[in-house]
């Protein structure tokens, strides 16, 4: 039976980014021939949808250069080197949306887009939330809503959030 791997025969360094780099590498294809792969080498991201006692939730709106828009979203963010998912869903909360949780539950742990980038992202659901404050990134710029979790789910439904790791956690709010 025919392996499935590709083997990397060669690579350049085409990019290096303040959050991703971007790699070209030459790969050997399981029937022997040859093909380019341009990959975008990330390390790793979490989403956290905070769960309030009152089954509301809380979103960000924010504008999204690649987009051209504001979307909603669930509060996320890169990970540090070395930091732990958890840790960084911890200090994303309490910078994106000033709260901390008690409870933590991990919905996922899924690739982005695997056919071009190694970038994970980490899906938590917070609850029994309290109130925390850490200074945001200076360029990020936000906006915080609360809503009921029926709405945002009726929005995901809509396509008013049009944001992936946003919609896997509305959707799974109401399921774990």
């Amino acid at each position: 039976m025919e392996t499935l791997s590709e083997t990397i025969t060669s690579s350049a360094l085409i990019h290096t980014g303040r959050v991703f780099d971007l790699h070209r590498h030459t790969v050997t294809l399981p029937n022997g021939s040859e093909s380019v792969r341009d990959i975008i080498t990330h390390p790793g991201a979490v989403a956290v949808l905070p769960i309030h006692d009152d089954g509301s939730v809380t979103l960000i709106r924010q504008f999204r250069l690649a987009t051209g828009k504001v979307l909603l979203e669930a509060c996320a963010g890169g990970l540090g080197k070395g930091e732990l998912p958890l840790d960084c869903a911890k200090r994303e909360l309490a910078e994106e949306v000033r709260l901390a949780a008690e409870d933590w539950t991990e919905v996922y742990a899924v690739y982005v887009a695997p056919g071009y980038s190694s970038e994970k992202i980490w899906g938590y659901l917070a609850r029994g939330l309290s109130d925390a404050e850490l200074p945001r990134d200076e360029d990020e710029f936000m906006e915080i809503i609360r809503v009921p979790l029926e709405q945002a789910r009726a929005w995901c439904l809509d396509g008013t959030i049009e944001d992936a790791k946003t919609m896997c956690l509305v959707m799974a709010a109401g399921a774990v």
